[in-house]
């Protein structure tokens, strides 16, 4: 991996936590509730960046796809998701306070899909372009 990018004197490597879900169409509403909550709680504890996208055109695959991927039913919608970090450090002990936050409990912040069927990782940033 080469240098970090410099931003005056600091130097930047975030790292990126990314989902793929799929949300009953009908609860987009209630996803985004469900993702507006959880975003404060995951900026409180260190994110820097929280952002959540409903599928529009995301197409079928043949061998692989994102409805593929979380085993998307005709009544359901493709969610990509991803948290910003500044870096794994700060994720990783980020991570653990979200977890351990009473809001992000399930009888405080439900979640309103299959969480069974998430798709998720965490990546070191290599191009930030």
């Amino acid at each position: 991996m080469g240098p970090a990018p410099v931003i005056g004197i600091a130097i930047v490597r975030n790292y990126v936590d990314g989902f793929l879900a799929a949300v009953p169409t009908a609860n987009r509403e209630a996803f985004r509730k469900h993702a507006e909550d959880a975003a404060v709680v995951f900026k409180e504890h260190g994110a820097s960046k929280v952002v959540e996208c409903w599928g529009d055109d995301v197409p079928e695959g043949k061998v692989t796809s994102f409805p593929m991927a979380v085993k998307r039913k005709d009544d359901e919608t493709v969610v990509f998701s991803w948290i910003v970090w500044p870096s794994k450090t700060v994720r990783d002990e980020g991570m653990k306070k979200v977890m351990d936050d009473p809001r992000m409990q399930p009888q405080n912040n439900p979640m309103p899909f299959d969480g069974q069927r998430i798709v998720y990782g965490g990546f070191q940033v290599i191009v930030d372009a």
